[in-house]
């Protein structure tokens, strides 16, 4: 066991490093510990011990403070049940000074109630908060953050369901988000028409990421659509690639077969192969051939 942990402040949060500081033998996964953070001291949940191999030796790695108390654990809930009523004092003061460009959704407390933060999201990057802010500062005893946040964190923090009718991946499971591009919707032959590709946070949907390199490694196994290949039932045309099932839809004689991968010949490759072997050998001349090109080297 290392004396390296890895401690999340948020239920589907990122993993953050910090050592035991000689707690190690009284921490077990699932256990409170206070740390101290560019946000102050805050709690967080111990998630698991961090293998050697995994510690990035390239950064500093602060330690824990100490466990946290029974009373710790009590002033979090009681400072997580103010927190829509800050939130909603917010809203009232962002209309107020006229700030309507923004969407406020989360207020969070820290454990103890010295750090309060404000959750916006926004099109316009040159918003200036900057006197909301201040008649916050004023409004609470708590140090005031605002913290401007995009879209896919939105969908994460109100939760929901998904074009799938599942709740949302990003409010479930996901703990980072991965970039994700359209090359990955039509390497998975995926309609690029909004509707299909774009989540309810208006981005790409998350999940065009989780089979994308599935389809690219059964892709370089199969022929693309317009190829001619050898198949039980004759030579035909590729004109659908199923992907998953590892097969090809082929036109012989007017009808549609499937192919699976086991069962056909890519005849444009085998005829290229015969050419080059009847063209003789490029490399030697005058009849000193020992490559094998021209027959057999005679002994």
């Amino acid at each position: 066991m290392t004396n390296v942990i890895g401690v999340r402040f948020q239920r589907l949060g990122k993993l953050y490093h910090f050592k035991t500081n000689g707690y190690a033998e009284d921490l077990d996964p699932g256990d409170h510990v206070i740390v101290e953070t560019k946000r102050g001291r805050q709690m967080g949940q111990v998630i698991t011990y961090i293998e050697k191999d995994q510690i990035d030796k390239r950064r500093n790695i602060m330690s824990i403070e100490r466990k946290a108390s029974p009373r710790d654990l009590v002033m979090k809930q009681i400072w997580e049940q103010k927190e829509l009523e800050a939130l909603i004092t917010c809203r009232e003061k962002a209309s107020q000074l006229g700030i309507v460009d923004a969407k406020f959704v989360k207020a969070e407390y820290s454990y103890d109630g010295s750090w309060l933060t404000f959750m916006y999201a926004t099109e316009d990057k040159k918003l200036d908060v900057r006197k909301l802010h201040k008649t916050l500062n004023q409004s609470f005893r708590s140090r005031v953050e605002m913290l401007m946040i995009g879209p896919r964190d939105v969908a994460k923090i109100l939760g929901g369901h998904g074009a799938c009718g599942q709740p949302r991946c990003c409010s479930t499971f996901l703990t980072e988000f991965s970039p994700v591009s359209i090359r990955m919707a039509k390497a998975q032959g995926i309609s690029l028409s909004p509707q299909e590709i774009t989540g309810m946070c208006g981005r790409l949907r998350c999940c065009l990421v989780y089979e994308y390199e599935q389809y690219v490694k059964a892709k370089k196994q199969l022929p693309k659509v317009g190829k001619r290949i050898g198949t039980p039932y004759g030579e035909g045309l590729v004109k659908d690639v199923r992907v998953l099932r590892e097969s090809v839809i082929v036109i012989i004689d007017g009808e549609r077969k499937e192919v699976f991968q086991h069962e056909f010949e890519p005849m444009e490759e085998l005829e290229a192969l015969e050419r080059k072997a009847a063209s003789g050998c490029s490399k030697h001349e005058g009849g000193n051939c020992d490559c094998g090109a021209n027959g057999k080297k005679e002994e």
